[in-house]
């Protein structure tokens, strides 16, 4: 009953996107802005750190429930699939999501002023550069999700 192919487009993004979940917190803030800022509070570079390690590790159980179906010694329903694909879409949206809503908090800013108009303050359609991107990776998640479901759609059988 196992539904697979090996390599489809909705597992190859997610793939990617869980990649790009583990690396880009530390890609983005091991620099002058976050890690290496002498303004920031222990406190502050407690909870840099946090976000970075939620990032990590949100993107391996990522990996670990897209790759799941394929790798499991059982084999796997459409039904387990989709449901391990559907898994796969919460755990690779919960850390870009969040992204998204830190910019919700009072007094709080995608770049503080002393980083404005330098290289760490990228645009993107107009917007802070962070903004459109956890959109997308949010977006591409389910993107991703919808792409398995509508290939498990065609499977034959359960």
């Amino acid at each position: 009953m196992a539904t697979t192919p090996y390599l489809t487009s909705g597992r190859i993004l997610l793939t990617f996107l869980s990649i790009s979940n583990s690396l880009s917190p530390y890609i983005a803030d091991w620099n002058p802005t976050h890690i290496h800022n002498p303004r920031f509070t222990p406190h502050a570079r407690f909870h840099n750190g946090q976000t970075m390690s939620m990032g990590l590790l949100l993107g391996i159980c990522t990996l670990y429930y897209v790759w799941r179906p394929v790798l499991a010694k059982l084999p796997y329903t459409k039904a387990m699939t989709r449901d391990s694909m559907f898994t796969a879409a919460i755990l690779g949206t919960l850390y870009w999501v969040t992204g998204l809503s830190g910019a919700l908090y009072p007094g709080a800013k995608f770049v503080d002023d002393e980083f404005l108009n330098t290289k760490y303050d990228a645009k993107i359609l107009g917007f802070p550069g962070q903004g459109p991107v956890f959109f997308a990776h949010a977006c591409l998640s389910w993107v991703a999700y919808a792409l398995e479901v509508r290939r498990l759609a065609k499977v034959k059988g359960e």
